[in-house]
């Protein structure tokens, strides 16, 4: 990872933890193809809903460099609701950019990468594909399936020496929350609080999913949080349950208004 001929595209890479990702491959004198949905100053478009996006970016990574070692899924959304107050047209927007992003990228560079025979592929997942909090159904359950995409992508493409790595960070600083659109104004007081008071910050999290990688992890959960919730589930899923259920009573006290979250929430 450490070798200047290391092809890279990054989606989401304008700010947050796509920006940190960039920076860190590049550290490492790797080649970045910085991607955003808004082109900018070392910025190429690709909006990762846009089949024409992902094959301009591909035409572009195949005639420039050659091929591409590391495709970076990293382009999302934060969102969801408690499910009697959220929407379906929030649940599509969710799986338009959460999933089918990963899934168009992954498609549109599989080719590349059977053709070279090498390659990996980053899906930036969360730990919300691993654990399951109230009142976020549509983020959890197109989190989740970033993580089945990644465990079948990693079966499909092992012949051709290809892996795959699911990065399933718990909350940390970013600006995520500020572009998040949904009616569940309580869940979305609750989520911007646990982001802007995280200990932990994009480069932090950046540099331990390059670890990861090196270490060939598959299942990169990379900070202490993560870790943690995660195990819990594992080890001890009564306990693991309980406290899900008292974090959903916990939202339910703000009340069903999602235009008047109360006190409570904070």
């Amino acid at each position: 990872m450490n070798d200047r001929s290391v092809r890279v595209l990054v989606t989401g890479a304008a700010s947050g933890l796509g920006a940190a990702l960039a920076a860190a491959w590049e550290e490492r004198g790797a080649r970045v193809l910085r991607t955003d949905r808004v082109e900018g100053a070392g910025i190429h478009r690709l909006d990762v809903t846009s089949d024409d996006d992902w094959a301009v970016a591909r035409e572009l990574v195949v005639q420039q460099w050659g091929g591409l070692d590391v495709l970076v899924n990293n382009a999302g959304i934060a969102g969801g609701g408690r499910l009697d107050v959220s929407g379906i047209d929030e649940w599509q927007r969710l799986v338009d950019i959460n999933l089918l992003g990963a899934v168009r990228g992954t498609a549109t560079f599989t080719p590349v990468f059977k053709q070279q025979r090498s390659g990996r592929v980053v899906n930036i997942a969360s730990l919300a594909g691993l654990v399951h909090p109230a009142g976020m159904a549509g983020y959890n359950a197109t989190k989740a399936a970033v993580v089945a995409l990644t465990e079948t992508t990693g079966h499909e493409l092992a012949a051709y020496g290809v892996t795959a790595h699911a990065v399933c960070p718990s909350y940390f600083r970013t600006n995520l929350m500020a572009g998040v659109q949904g009616r569940d104004a309580a869940l979305q007081q609750v989520m911007t609080r646990l982001v802007e008071d995280s200990p932990v910050s994009a480069e932090d999290i950046a540099a331990a999913v390059l670890a990861g990688i090196d270490a060939g992890t598959e299942l990169i959960v990379p900070d202490d949080a993560a870790r943690a919730a995660y195990q819990l589930k594992l080890a001890d899923r009564a306990s693991y349950d309980a406290v899900m259920r008292a974090q959903a009573r916990k939202l339910d006290e703000v009340g069903t208004d999602p235009t008047d979250p109360t006190e409570e929430a904070r």
